[in-house]
């Protein structure tokens, strides 16, 4: 099971760590804590969570970190789904409000090792979508 720290799960949402702590505090998403006492989000509540916000639609000014950037055309987040067939699979990507989805082959998927829940950056060029593991 993938696990997420809340500046991790920050990040991968696209907004301020204190944002997350909020929600997190507000129960939003669960969380649990490490031996240690650090917070982490279990991989799948925190892909259900970001489709979730994504639904809800944008964030409220000042609330959260709005301005961002593509570089490379290359947008990190966390994996909300992914559909199996005999030779090709279907991958989106919760990236911040943005919705990537990436056709591949079956095999490809395979060999990432790609889960729900899981971190990974889909990459833009023209008209297809790559998709690397984090």
């Amino acid at each position: 099971m993938h696990a997420y720290t809340i500046g991790q799960a920050a990040r991968l949402l696209g907004v301020s760590p204190d944002t997350a702590r909020r929600w997190a505090d507000a129960g939003r998403v669960a969380t649990h804590r490490d031996e240690a006492g650090r917070r982490f989000i279990d991989g799948t509540d925190l892909a259900a969570f970001s489709v979730e916000l994504a639904k809800a639609g944008p964030p409220v000014p000042g609330d959260e970190e709005t301005s961002r950037t593509s570089v490379r055309n290359a947008f990190p987040g966390i994996v909300t789904a992914i559909k199996l067939g005999d030779v090709a699979a279907q991958v989106e990507i919760q990236a911040g409000p943005h919705r990537l989805v990436s056709l591949l082959t079956r095999e490809a998927v395979d060999e990432l090792g790609l889960e729900v829940g899981m971190e990974a950056t889909a990459r833009v060029k023209s008209t297809n979508v790559h998709i690397d593991r984090a």
